[in-house]
């Protein structure tokens, strides 16, 4: 299963992702870094088959009228440490992979996955 993260999230969920044998893609990385155009972000999600992980609900309008990115891991925590985040991740990690198999948007809440 391959990710990308958007600017919005930090680089410590792409290291925890890969450290977990998933292919991360964080937007740092990319040529035009964390100012990477959303229609960039979508183009690649769909050319290499990759999930994006983001907290922007633009990325949400652009999934419901466009069906774009790939799929979509909506985060919806709110205000939270990057610890809190990343723990998160970690408690939900192995539902989310399973879920993406027969599902293209999910959200990932403090309390909850919810499948849309």
């Amino acid at each position: 299963m391959k990710f990308l993260i958007d600017a919005q999230l930090p680089e410590r969920i792409a290291n925890l992702l890969e450290k977990l044998g998933y292919d991360v893609v964080h937007t740092k990385n990319l040529p035009l870094q964390n100012a990477t155009p959303d229609s960039e972000i979508n183009k690649l999600s769909i050319i290499e088959q990759r999930i994006v992980i983001t907290k922007d609900k633009d990325f949400l309008d652009s999934f419901l009228i466009k069906k774009e990115p790939y799929k979509l891991l909506l985060i919806t925590t709110g205000n939270i440490s990057n610890k809190q985040i990343e723990q998160i991740f970690i408690q939900n990690i192995s539902q989310m992979v399973e879920l993406f198999m027969n599902y293209d948007f999910l959200e990932l809440t403090k309390d909850s996955l919810i499948i849309h």
